[in-house]
């Protein structure tokens, strides 16, 4: 697998083979719509000639991401010159991240006022200056969170896990990343926008949202709203349509008009040995289609449970399909 350069609260890795066996089989473009820690781009089985599309809402990770893509020698650069030695420093960190200091916004109300408080080409040598540092700042950013994400507790970027990291171990996975991400799209819009925006007959869209009642895990909030908001923005969706969930009972009762696949992972935040996390996998389309020509399985019918190298699955819902008759009235 294609490595993502930092660990991440829900990570997809273990659930790829799944992904992408449930995958459609063509389509020409990609949509990770909650994208996290790049994962699914990485790993989907979508020729890179085709468009790829991350998004996430947590602008930190966003900038990470575009700095580790585009600036990954001055980001690993700045890594060196951080330092992270003690709960103290985490503190210190964790209040730059949260705006605490001079901020990008800042930078930009600067540009601004040099319009009006300076004559050309005064004006323009030190938009030049301002431009340079917010880059500056942006990598110096990005480079606090990688941090507080590498040193904290399940990744989760809040509290400091008091382990000892190298990160010049991790360098290589940077310089990598770069490359491996180079023609990707990187996108930092809320969900709905950005469905809505890049949907189309030939997009696969993969969405893996905050999942139920484990929403305190995540950055970003996500409501019970945004749950019932998403079901109706994927549910109008032109595309092809894959949802990862937690097996919650609301989540199935709300995805009725989906397929929905059950299967289990290893439970990578549970210290008790061989637990196993529920995971749900829902797609607007049935998978049951592409199969043979993925697996050559033969007869569909044997599709409700099939063992394959990497774990076990099975369909637990399909929706009804309405008759002419049903859907006139």
């Amino acid at each position: 697998m294609n490595k993502s350069i930092i660990s991440w609260v829900g990570g997809k890795a273990k659930l790829m083979w799944l992904i992408n066996l449930l995958a459609p089989p063509k389509y020409d473009r990609s949509i990770d719509v909650f994208g996290g820690s790049g994962t699914v781009t990485l790993n989907l089985d979508c020729p890179h000639n085709k468009m790829r599309v991350y998004n996430d809402f947590n602008g930190n990770l966003v900038n990470l991401m575009r700095c580790a893509r585009e600036r990954p020698l001055a980001l690993i650069r700045e890594l060196g010159f951080l330092t992270l030695n003690s709960r103290d420093d985490f503190e210190v960190f964790k209040k730059f991240i949260n705006q605490e200091e001079f901020t990008e916004a800042d930078n930009r109300r600067e540009l601004e006022l040099t319009e009006i408080m300076f004559e050309p080409p005064t004006a323009k040598q030190l938009k030049r200056l301002l431009r340079k540092r917010g880059k500056e700042l942006g990598v110096k950013r990005a480079a606090t969170y990688y941090k507080l994400l590498r040193y904290s507790f399940n990744s989760n970027g809040d509290t400091y896990g008091g382990k000892r990291c190298d990160l010049r171990r991790f360098f290589d996975d940077i310089w990598q990343f770069s490359s491996l991400f180079k023609d990707v799209i990187i996108e930092n819009k809320d969900f709905e926008a950005l469905i809505r925006q890049y949907d189309r007959e030939t997009a696969f869209i993969y969405c893996d949202p905050p999942y139920y009642e484990a929403e305190g895990f995540y950055a970003v909030v996500f409501t019970e709203d945004d749950h019932k908001r998403l079901h109706d923005t994927l549910a109008g969706a032109s595309g092809k349509v894959m949802v990862s969930y937690n097996n919650a009972p609301q989540i199935v009762k709300l995805y009725q008009d989906f397929y929905i696949f059950y299967t289990t992972r290893p439970n990578s935040m549970s210290k008790k040995e061989g637990d196993v996390y529920e995971e749900l996998i829902l797609t607007n389309y049935d998978p049951r289609e592409f199969l043979p020509e993925k697996t050559g399985q033969l007869n569909l019918f044997s599709f409700l449970l099939n063992a394959v190298s990497e774990g076990e699955y099975k369909l637990i819902h399909e929706p009804k399909i309405k008759t002419n008759q049903e859907e006139a009235t």
